[in-house]
């Protein structure tokens, strides 16, 4: 029992640590950090926002809609090019990574 529930911890462990690097890789590649900032916190423009430790789920809602085209205010349309290359599934993994920003 105590060997199952070790190896668990570690895969989580493991599981958690690629998904940070995954996240931080999307970050960089889906080029998040020509306007927002490679810390999430300066962004390109006063009026872009500082997004490092936002709500994840906030974070996932705002790119989806931006996505589907449902959100087409402010600077949205500034992100719907890059929307349109970013899947649901790397949305969810940016979305995680963004809220655990520093």
């Amino acid at each position: 029992m105590k060997a199952q529930l070790l190896l668990a911890l570690v895969a989580a462990t493991a599981f958690s640590g690629t998904a940070m690097a995954d996240g931080a890789k999307l970050y960089n590649d889906k080029t998040c950090t020509a306007c927002h900032g490679k810390d999430g916190k300066k962004p390109l423009m006063p009026d872009y926002p500082k997004i490092a430790g936002q709500n994840a789920k906030y974070v996932e809602k705002q790119m989806l809609d931006i996505k589907s085209g449902a959100r087409a205010n402010g600077n949205s349309a500034a992100m719907k090019g890059v929307m349109a290359i970013v899947s649901d599934a790397e949305i969810k993994e940016l979305a995680d990574y963004i809220s655990k920003m520093k």
